[in-house]
């Protein structure tokens, strides 16, 4: 479902999400011309509504092409290295005991769960969990819906996630073969967390995880997607989550990346919202050479509301991405922004938070704040928060921080006797709270928590660099 349009009003009314640009057809790489080729190529059963979209999408992004640092949104995150590679399609066939060991080892393990394992973008049927009795819910693959019952796909693929300039996600559309379906009918009310584990296997290879998820009117459910792999060389990952709030449905949505250090991850998470629905999204990102997510809610109800956070760990000469974009289009809409980033070595961290306000949207509350902590003088934090209002009746406000480890506070928690490094742990996991609190689901505070406990301590031990 496309943005709502500007409501009329005198003067200056608000800016529409940018459209692609024109002019001349962008100049072809080899990434491109690959996946287009791809795209082209591939042939999944279903409607003439779908052929249809997924002919607009191919055309849009023919003629888009990808992002340069010329374009706004993309200043500070260069896509040369992944422009440059001929990416390759998977192989049908994988490493199963390998890749089952690794399904093993990244499974929340909840019990009557619903487990949902995606192979280079494909269903794995046999590698899913599926509890005896899980009622009021549509579940699998989206191949295999778009074949046997379209018409709850019809209103949402490729309509929420569509309009303005959205290149990757016009991509997905025209090449993904398959993807995650989740739909929630009237009233279902999911008691534990949807899990869905997207395993890569394969180096230089582009993969396209794609997620829509549907709840319906007063419906309720939580969805925990992860991305992981089994290869260290580079490889792309394209996810795109589509997700419909429906009137008084809500929905919890965790994207969980912890790609290999070596991977592109480009993921975009676009959700509409009814009146009076709740939605909330968390990004945590832990791997990726060059890792980025954007987050757009639409919030196109009275009352609706949406809570996004996020944590960016990020170490190394890696490079993480956080862009947002809150559109209150209706009265009486509450949004919260939170988001961490942790710098070390030469790594970069980007954030570009931007909440729109429409005229009509009166007693609209919206909060939003980035903060960014370095541990190295030779990491980079960019940050920008953003608010566009047209409205007058309204109570908006945004912050941004960037800075090091506290020395008082640090200085104060070694005269208590604590070794220097275990303070310093202790003060990167006390900045990293504020959002990890917010996560709904313990497994996913626990396994969280044991990744930091992991790593965190090298870290915590390293000597300043100036």
């Amino acid at each position: 479902m496309a943005d709502p349009s500007p409501p009329r009003s005198s003067g200056v009314g608000p800016s529409a999400r940018p459209s692609a640009p024109t002019g001349a057809a962008p100049a072809p790489t080899p990434a491109a011309d690959a996946l287009l080729a791809r795209a082209r190529a591939v042939r999944v059963e279903g409607p003439a509504w779908w052929t249809s979209r997924r002919a607009e999408a191919l055309a849009r992004f023919a003629a888009r092409g990808f992002p340069s640092l010329r374009d706004e949104d993309w200043k500070y995150t260069s896509l040369a290295r992944l422009a440059a590679t001929p990416w390759a399609p998977p192989d049908r066939a994988y490493p199963r005991a390998e890749v089952a060991a690794r399904v093993q080892r990244s499974r929340l393990h909840l019990a009557g769960g619903l487990v949902l394992v995606f192979v280079d973008g494909r269903y794995a049927a046999d590698l899913s969990v599926v509890p005896p009795q899980l009622g009021g819910v549509l579940f699998g693959s989206l191949a295999d819906a778009l074949r046997n019952a379209p018409s709850h796909l019809e209103p949402h693929l490729g309509r929420v996630a569509v309009g303005g300039d959205r290149p990757f996600a016009d991509l997905s559309t025209a090449a993904f073969d398959d993807g995650v379906l989740l739909h929630a009918t009237p009233g279902t009310c999911l008691p534990v967390p949807v899990e869905v584990l997207h395993v890569t296997t394969r180096p230089g290879t582009a993969c396209f995880p794609r997620t829509l998820v549907v709840a319906a009117t007063g419906s309720r459910l939580t969805l925990v997607e992860h991305h992981v792999a089994l290869t260290d060389a580079p490889y792309l990952s394209l996810p795109v989550v589509e997700v419909s709030v429906a009137q008084h449905a809500a929905v919890e949505h965790v994207l969980w990346q912890e790609e290999a250090d070596s991977a592109f991850h480009v993921a975009s998470v676009v959700a509409h919202q009814a009146r009076d629905s709740r939605f909330s999204s968390c990004v945590l990102t832990l791997g990726g050479a060059l890792a980025r997510t954007d987050v757009d809610v639409v919030l196109d109800g009275e009352g609706a509301e949406a809570t996004l956070h996020g944590l960016n760990l990020v170490f190394g000469s890696r490079h993480a991405d956080q862009h947002t974009r809150l559109d209150h289009a209706k009265p009486h809409g509450t949004s919260r922004q939170l988001y961490k980033t942790v710098l070390d070595g030469k790594a970069v961290g980007v954030f570009n938070g931007k909440v729109l306000v429409r005229p009509d949207a009166q007693k609209t509350d919206a909060q939003q704040a980035h903060h960014n902590l370095l541990l190295s003088a030779e990491a980079t934090a960019n940050t920008k928060p953003e608010l566009e209002i047209y409205a007058d009746d309204v109570k908006c406000a945004h912050g941004a921080t960037v800075g090091r480890l506290d020395d008082e506070k640090l200085f104060y928690l070694r005269s208590r006797g604590l070794p220097e490094v275990i303070a310093r742990d202790l003060l990167l996991r006390a900045f990293a709270r504020d959002v990890t609190e917010r996560i709904q689901i313990e497994a996913v505070r626990a396994r969280l928590d044991r990744w930091m406990t992991e790593r965190m301590p090298a870290l915590a031990g390293r000597e300043e660099r100036t």
